[in-house]
């Protein structure tokens, strides 16, 4: 379905020619009708399947059309890391670039008082939409900086994301400064029971669309090394030794491990550069610049990259360690394979993490191609197949939970009634 058979008003469908966005994904078409018609909704869907453009594209034509008021922050987006904030605003300006009216203003934490002082001014201003993080939209709200109680448009993105960051106690108090009547959407990439009982507390009669995720582009090439702990620098310098490596993520789970594959690389002359939590938030920035710009070969960052961040020409996802789970192994691979590009995703397996890559592997419903250990490396472990333990489905890995929820939408008890289609709010 094109863009143009919706009824997005034509300064967002301008902007979107130039950009050369014509085609929908799956969850933009099934998206933007529904919230262009007032309904609360429920996205599932991984990142990098457009769900950014799913709620901001309908949003903004309808500030763009409707008698929003000027002087109110009508619209809020939560995101649950300052990378993805800044993504969201990033995606605001290009989308928005015809709206003259409609304004934005992002607010997030690590910033200099300058900083704090410009989001001041445009939430004082009343901006059209403020994207924010939870801590820092919370202390703006503490001390009486804005006022939600106008605001017609409530998004929450990476829900999944935010509660596992510690985040739901903040997103309550943000939520309880929303009117009755705003239209609340509400965006995870998986469904545990935990965000299905924050949909039915947040959202009001939602249209739930999920797409079929959590599995990797079919332009992925999945390999993997088996291999002990020690092995693993050994085979990075081979990597690097063998080819012209550029446009590179390495993750690790672990801050120390990125620190270590890094000083390895930079005694190689790999442009390399590293992303973790030691680093401050201007430093953090300017690597990112760095990356996107092509000043720098290979990231090695920790999980805070895995999700939410959109760089489109990365040919090869290297997995320092194997990821937690099998939602976690799709958020770093499908960081390559994107704009119809292929992409490789190579994994080291050590030992002790055997048998959480065959769960991977039983949730991707194939093997991942094993490449043999350089020469001189020595002996690899026996990759061998473990037994499942009884009754461990649910502590075990998310994917094997049984979706029924199409079926079952919990649907909020409210005291305001049926709100599951309403008329755009309009304000004068």
């Amino acid at each position: 379905m094109k863009f143009e058979e919706t009824y997005l008003n034509d300064n967002i469908l301008d902007a979107l020619y130039d950009m050369r966005f014509d085609e929908m994904t799956p969850i933009q078409e099934r998206c933007i009708p529904e919230i262009l018609d007032g309904y609360d909704v429920l996205g599932i869907a991984q990142t990098g399947t457009g769900k950014t453009a799913a709620y901001l594209l309908p949003i903004l034509s309808q500030l763009d059309d409707g008698d929003y008021p000027k002087d109110a922050i009508n619209c809020v987006i939560m995101s649950p890391t300052r990378e993805l904030a800044q993504q969201i605003d990033q995606a605001m300006q290009g989308f928005g670039y015809y709206l003259d009216e409609v304004s934005s203003v992002a607010v997030y934490g690590g910033n200099d008082g300058g900083r704090y002082e410009q989001e001041l001014r445009g939430m004082r201003l009343g901006a059209d939409v403020l994207i924010a993080t939870p801590g820092r939209l919370l202390s703006h709200l503490k001390v009486g900086n804005l006022d939600l109680s106008r605001c017609s448009f409530f998004v929450l993105d990476e829900a999944d994301r935010m509660l596992d960051m510690g985040f739901i106690d903040d997103i309550m108090k943000i939520v309880e400064q929303l009117p009755e009547d705003c239209q609340r959407i509400m965006f995870s990439a998986t469904m545990p029971p935990k965000i299905r009982k924050l949909a039915v507390t947040l959202l009001h009669d939602p249209v739930e669309v999920k797409i079929a995720v959590s599995k990797p582009a079919e332009k992925i090439h999945q390999s993997a090394y088996v291999c002990y702990e020690p092995q693993k620098l050994n085979i990075i310098e081979h990597l690097f030794k063998a080819g012209d490596l550029q446009r590179v993520i390495i993750f690790s789970g672990k801050k120390d491990k990125v620190k270590d594959v890094t000083r390895q690389l930079k005694w190689m002359n790999v442009n390399c550069d590293q992303m973790h939590s030691d680093l401050t938030q201007q430093e953090r920035d300017e690597v990112m610049y760095r990356f996107k710009a092509g000043q720098t070969d290979v990231l090695v960052a920790t999980d805070i990259l895995a999700r939410g961040i959109d760089i489109d020409d990365i040919r090869i996802v290297i997995n320092y360690d194997v990821p937690h789970d099998a939602e976690d192994y799709v958020h770093r691979i499908g960081r390559t394979a994107r704009a119809d590009r292929d992409g490789q995703a190579i994994t080291f397996v050590s030992d002790v993490d055997i048998y959480r890559f065959q769960q991977i592997e039983h949730f991707l419903g194939k093997d991942v191609e094993k490449t043999p250990l350089p020469d001189g490396l020595g002996e690899a472990p026996e990759y061998r197949k473990r037994e499942k333990k009884r009754n461990n489905t649910r502590r075990n890995g998310r994917w094997h939970s049984k979706g029924n929820g199409s079926k079952n939408n919990a649907k909020r008890k409210n005291k305001g009634g049926n709100r599951s289609k309403r008329p755009n709010r309009k304000e004068a």
